[in-house]
């Protein structure tokens, strides 16, 4: 594990936060993806806490529509360094009949995370879930703070945000209130594949080129699976592609790309003009379609 003991500014910052969620709440919690934002904060809680282990578990919130490649992934490296992790399935929601399945063109599985991921956070007690949001990956992702209070709905009230100056955090809550901490939210998604550049973190094969059977609708190039809506007249080809973002694929698009290694990545990174949230279609539901999940208590 590099630099240790001589940390960057924002991954020492970013230390400091895991550090104080740890010290103010009772039971933590890291939401895991898969992603790169998500693997990074496993290796800033590695440092957090080295040489013990990370004293939280991790919190999967699993689709049933996730790259199988992440979840390998996943699995591969909570069993690596011997952590905790718990996984809250969707399958479950709609089972119950607390959620109900999307049918059409836009059917994705994305939105629905939100009502089992708050199941999860009172089944375990969850007072603190420590998450990738960054700043710049979206307008109602700018609105947070460090330390988010969520009311005891699991609703966010963006304009009833605590102050934080001088990095002090607060983290102060009501009975049945969870906090959202978001350690990396002063990074950009260039900050975050320089810094696993520079630490040489694994990531899932599906971030780097390769060949891959889709289709394009709307602009955008979409994987060839049973979980994706796919009309007649959309053609399946092989193409050279990877991904900017993982989610659930029945909402995250690819890009072409002949980036397939870290150095290529990071350059096309630096080059690009489109946020990666360009390539999330329920972004694009509406103007204001991630503040409006954040308000009834997505990530």
């Amino acid at each position: 594990m590099k630099n240790i003991l001589v940390p960057n500014p924002k991954e020492a910052e970013s230390i400091h936060i895991i550090r104080e969620v740890a010290a103010q709440f009772e039971k933590p919690v890291l939401l895991f993806s898969g992603g790169k934002d998500s693997i990074t904060l496993v290796r800033l809680a590695q440092k957090a806490f080295y040489p013990a282990r990370i004293p939280f578990p991790l919190l999967h919130v699993d689709t049933g529509h996730n790259f199988p490649e992440t979840i390998a992934f996943r699995d591969q490296l909570v069993e690596e360094l011997g952590l905790e992790l718990i996984v809250a399935n969707v399958q479950d929601s709609i089972d119950q009949g607390k959620v109900q399945e999307e049918k059409g063109r836009y059917s994705s599985r994305n939105s629905l995370q939100t009502t089992t991921l708050l199941d999860a956070i009172e089944k375990h007690k969850f007072d603190a879930c420590i998450g990738g949001a960054r700043r710049d990956e979206e307008k109602a992702r700018a609105k947070e703070r460090v330390f988010s209070v969520r009311d005891d709905f699991g609703q966010w009230d963006e304009k009833n945000q605590r102050p934080e100056l001088f990095d002090m955090l607060n983290g102060k809550i009501n009975q049945g209130q969870n906090v959202r901490a978001f350690p990396i939210s002063n990074w950009t998604e260039l900050d975050v594949w320089e810094y696993i550049r520079t630490e040489n973190i694994q990531i899932p094969s599906i971030y780097f080129a390769h060949k891959r059977e889709t289709f394009v609708r709307d602009g955008m190039i979409w994987t060839a699976s049973e979980h994706v809506y796919r009309e007649d007249h959309e053609e399946v080809k092989e193409r050279m592609v990877r991904f900017r973002t993982v989610g659930d694929m029945t909402c995250t698009a690819a890009v072409l790309s002949d980036a397939d290694n870290l150095e290529d990545v990071v350059e096309e990174i630096r080059a690009s003009t489109i946020s990666e949230r360009g390539a999330r279609i329920d972004d694009k539901r509406s103007e204001a379609a991630m503040e409006n999940r954040k308000k009834v208590g997505y990530f």
